[in-house]
This record gives C-alpha cells, sequence and structure tokens, in this order.
C-alpha cells in the first residue's frame, strides 16, 4: 500500500508540474504577443507622421541671443520654443566659412560644404575666369518682376534636400514651400522639388520666384504683392518697442564703430524711414520690418496653400534675414539688434500660433536654428583691451600679387582672392614650368607673415591628409576641391574681414558656430541637453521622424535619443 501510495503520489506531482509548466508557457506565449501588439501599435502610431514641418532659419543668430534677451521676450514667442520644446545648448557648425548660404545647405541637406558644394554665397569659377554666385542661373527668367533677381535657381547644390526626400518619399504628394527676403534664403532650403520658393526683389517690392519652380505666380502671392506691404513699413518710424533707457543688455545708443542706416548721419533712434527710402526698397531689409514683410508671406503660404490639411506631409521653410543685415550694420552689442530680436520674437509668437490653429501643436513639428553667428565689432573689442584686429581682402590679395612678382617676376599671378580663399593662376604656373604644391606651399608661408593671419593650409595638403578634429576638421569640411582655392587662410580668433565699422562672420570661432538648436511639437518631449551636436544633425532627424531616406549628402546623426 505504501509504495502504490508513493507511485500515485509522484504521478500527481508529475502531472501538476507539467500543468504548472503549461501555465507559464501560456503566460510567456500571451505576454510575448502583447508585447508584439503593443510594439506593433506603437509603430503604427510612429507611421503617423505629422501633418506639416516648419524650419525656421534666423540669419546670423548667435546661440547666446536665445536667452540674452529673455526677460524682454513675450511668453508666446521663444520663451514657448525653448520651455515647451527640446533646446540643444550646444549645436555647432562643422565646417568653415560660416555663412549664409552654406549655412542654409548645411541644415537642409545635412552635409557640408565638401559634399553639397555650397562653399560661400559666391565663390570664383576657374571655368569661366568670373565669380558665381550661390543659387545664379542664367538659364530661367524672374517671374512677378522685371528685374533679373528671379535668375535664381538650386542647381549649384550638389545635394539633395530634406525637402526634396520629403517630395520623392511621398511621390510628389507633399507640398514644399519655401520664403525668405533672401534669394538664398528660399532657393536653398527649397530644393530642387520645391512647388514654390519666393523671395524679395528690391526693385519692385513683390515677393518673385523664377520659372525654375513655375511661370506664374499663384494667387495668394498675388494678392500678398498687390497689398503694397513694403510701401506701409517703410512709410513708418522705427523708433524702439520699449523705452530706450530698458536696453540695458546693449552699448549706448550712439557708437562710432556702427554703420547706420543710409540717409541719416548718426546711427540712432529714431529712424524715419520714409526720408531714408531710396529709389527702391532695399532699405526695407535693415529695419526689423523686413522679417514682419517674412512673417507675412509666411502667414499667407500656410492659408493660400493649405499646409498641414492633406494627407502627406508638408513642408514650410521660413527664413528671417533682416537680423543679419541689421547685425552687420551696428553690431551684435547694438540696441539695433536688441530691438531686432524683440519685435522678431512677437513675429514669431503669431507665426507659431497661427500654425497651432491650422494643424494642432500635435500634428506640427517645428525646428529652429540659425545659418551663422556673429563676431563682436572689432572696434569695440579693442575699447575694451582685447587683442583684436580686422584685415581687408585687398590687404591680402594686393600683398600676394606684389609677393609673387618679386619672387616669380612679372605676371597675373593671382586670379582672385575671396572668401580668405587664394586662387592662383594655374596656367601660367603649368607655362613656366613651376610645381603647383611648391607655389601653393611659397604663397601660403608669405601670408602667414601677415599679422591677424593664425593658419594658412594648401589644396595640395587638404586633398592628401584627414582630419578628425579641431580646427582643421572645418577646414576639410568646408574645402571643395572644385570650387576651393589653392591656399585657405583662416584668422585669429578676434580678427576679421571686416572693417573700420560694422561687423562680420565665416570664421571657425564659437562666436560664428555656435547657434540655437530648438525643436518643438511633435513627438518632442521638453528638455534641453548639452551633448555636443552639428547644424548637421537636422535632416536625418527630420528623415528618421518621418520614416524616410536623408538627403543624398547627409552626414548627420538623428537625435532621437536625446529628446525622449
Amino acid at each position: 500500500m505504501c509504495v502504490v501510495t508513493l507511485v500515485q503520489t509522484q504521478e500527481t506531482m508529475r502531472i501538476l508540474a507539467t500543468k504548472v509548466l503549461l501555465v507559464w508557457v501560456l503566460l510567456l506565449t500571451a505576454c510575448a504577443a502583447n508585447k508584439e501588439a503593443a510594439s506593433q501599435k506603437e509603430i503604427a502610431s510612429n507611421l503617423n507622421r505629422p501633418k506639416l514641418v516648419v524650419g525656421i532659419v534666423v540669419d546670423q543668430m548667435r546661440y547666446d541671443f536665445l536667452f540674452r534677451y529673455w526677460d524682454k521676450y513675450s511668453n508666446n514667442g521663444f520663451k514657448k520654443l525653448v520651455q515647451q520644446g527640446f533646446n540643444f545648448q550646444n549645436a555647432n557648425y562643422s565646417y568653415v566659412p560660416t555663412y549664409t548660404a552654406p549655412g542654409h545647405a548645411s541644415i537642409y541637406t545635412g552635409s557640408v560644404p565638401a559634399v553639397n558644394g555650397i562653399i560661400a554665397n559666391s565663390w570664383y569659377n576657374r571655368e569661366t575666369g568670373k565669380t558665381m554666385y550661390c543659387v545664379e542661373d542664367k538659364t530661367v527668367k524672374t517671374v512677378g518682376a522685371t528685374s533679373k533677381a528671379g535668375l535664381m535657381s538650386p542647381r549649384n547644390l550638389l545635394a539633395t534636400t530634406i525637402t526634396d526626400q520629403l517630395k520623392l518619399a511621398t511621390n510628389k504628394q507633399s507640398k514644399v514651400i519655401a520664403v525668405a527676403l533672401k534669394d538664398r534664403g528660399a532657393v536653398i532650403p527649397g530644393g530642387y522639388m520645391a512647388d514654390g520658393a519666393y523671395w524679395f526683389d528690391s526693385e519692385s517690392g513683390n515677393f518673385i520666384t523664377s520659372t525654375f519652380y513655375r511661370n506664374e505666380l499663384p494667387g495668394w502671392v498675388k494678392e500678398l504683392n498687390e497689398q503694397k506691404l513694403a510701401d506701409k513699413y517703410l512709410s513708418q518710424t522705427w523708433n524702439t518697442l520699449k523705452p530706450i533707457d530698458q536696453y540695458t543688455s546693449s552699448t549706448a545708443d550712439n557708437m562710432y564703430y556702427e554703420e547706420g542706416l543710409p540717409g541719416k548721419k548718426e546711427p540712432v533712434f529714431p529712424y524715419d524711414l520714409a526720408t531714408l527710402k531710396g529709389k527702391d526698397y532695399e532699405l526695407i531689409r535693415t529695419t526689423p520690418f523686413g522679417n514682419t514683410l517674412t512673417k507675412d508671406i509666411a502667414l499667407k503660404a500656410l492659408e493660400g496653400e493649405q499646409l498641414g490639411k492633406g494627407a502627406s506631409t508638408d513642408f514650410l521653410s521660413v527664413s528671417f534675414s533682416s537680423t543679419d543685415y541689421i547685425g552687420h550694420d551696428f553690431g551684435p552689442n547694438s540696441i539695433e539688434v536688441e530691438d531686432t530680436y524683440l519685435r522678431l520674437d512677437l513675429e514669431i509668437a503669431e507665426l507659431l500660433a497661427a500654425l497651432e490653429k491650422q494643424v494642432g501643436k500635435e500634428n506640427l513639428l517645428v525646428f529652429l536654428t540659425a545659418d551663422h553667428g556673429i563676431a563682436n565689432v572689432p572696434a569695440y573689442m579693442i575699447d575694451e583691451r582685447v587683442t583684436a584686429g580686422a584685415i581687408g581682402y585687398y590687404t591680402v590679395g594686393d600683398s600676394v600679387k606684389a609677393y609673387m612678382g618679386r619672387t616669380y617676376g612679372a605676371g597675373k599671378w593671382l586670379e582672385k582672392y575671396t572668401n580668405q580663399q587664394v586662387y592662383l593662376n594655374r596656367k601660367l604656373i603649368a607655362e613656366k614650368k613651376l610645381n603647383l604644391a611648391d607655389v601653393q606651399q611659397d604663397v601660403a608661408n608669405y601670408i602667414m607673415t601677415l599679422e591677424g593671419v593664425a593658419r594658412t593650409i594648401t589644396a595640395e595638403k587638404l586633398q592628401n591628409a584627414s582630419w578628425s578634429h579641431g580646427q582643421m576638421r572645418l577646414v576639410e569640411n568646408g574645402y571643395n576641391a572644385r570650387r576651393s582655392g589653392d591656399v585657405i587662410v583662416q584668422l585669429e580668433p578676434n580678427w576679421q574681414k571686416h572693417g573700420p565699422k560694422g561687423t562680420a562672420h565665416g570664421s571657425y570661432s564659437t562666436h560664428d558656430t555656435h547657434v540655437p538648436m530648438v525643436w518643438y511639437g511633435w513627438k518632442v518631449k521638453a528638455g534641453e541637453s548639452a551633448a555636443p551636436v552639428e547644424v548637421t544633425d537636422i535632416a536625418p532627424t527630420i528623415a528618421t521622424w518621418l520614416y524616410m531616406q536623408e538627403p543624398s549628402g547627409s552626414v548627420g546623426k538623428a537625435l532621437q535619443e536625446y529628446m525622449k
């Protein structure tokens, strides 16, 4: 009996263990199925892309401008983006020179000049012997005016843009619209496949385009032009938005190194624009009302194109250019620049409100950045006993001409000095049976004797070496073998090519490379990160969020892991 009972007990335990194991298997299978279902649901949710992506580029906005005037900003512009969005505190450009055209190209291609070909706003074309403007295209015609300001297209761009990739990903079902005062601020972001790129024509006061995009302006642009808003804004007086004694983040109103506005004796408020306006509308660019005009066309595009209302994701690119014109003339420490940013804050607040009303914050993805920063005025720095200075184009160019004449004999040895790059007469060098690499190095050594020069590097060395970090990485990323010069010149940190009044940009220093990068809206969680990121990361981040291919020359990385 004891043996039988023991056998029965063991059998019962075996059956019970089998049942328990079976339950566990069923539970694990169910959990795995639920996890897979949840994962599939999450992926499906992710594939519900935003209705509208909006790129906001503020021309010449240094990173510190986000916080320099923080206490004076409204709650619905820059503060809203930073507080409700994700702020990358350490976003930089990864190349030199830092100019408008390369900046916009880097943002929208996720690339660098070495790859996308936009090495400057203009560069010397060895084949034609003439200067090539970044978006010039004499095969097209102006649409919307009789001037030549519309002879533009993206044909000099060697890589696709994130906007091109959006059009390709949706079989052209997405709409892409780009607007700016500057032609390059609209053409490059719009890319090759934009439904419309519109920029300001100073001769007519109209927003125009080129036949590269379309043969006639759409009705909504015509309506905007008929309002003659440029006339309206230029009939006003530009005075400070707040009492002038509140502009404590700036130097005094009248500084001797401020360029000022044409027709006004001193650079002081108020500016009666009606008395300063010349024969055309160029003046509006150097007033905050140029940004107002840009906001006006952005809002008109939003309504006229019904952006964000279709089945596919749309893209609106907005580039605010007046900050650049004003910054160059008055410098980053001026009351004029401070007032411009306080006014721009209100323009951005109005734009954000309209965007959210149109599609809702949950369907809207916004990024804000800049195409470059800005250096302090050299005269201001010298007054503050900082080692600084300016070295003009002619100083370097004429010196090189004279040196090569003394060294190699009479001849046009220098074809061009531009963008701090020396273009040598390679044909003459070959005719004289000289070694090009040796001549390049000889000229580079000579330029190093000039005051304010930090470093020179030859094209020969750039093509046969590679740098993973430091200043030379930036130079290498900005060098394009077909378009760049024979010798690249880099100045000391507080030196620049501009003077004696006003200021410039284009260097490897952080005042030119460090810019804002703020994300807001769709799937963006509030927060900030001090991790080093690059402007080239913007395009691949958008591509990853939209589950599509990044631009053809992209070298950046997606940033979602920081924003979780």
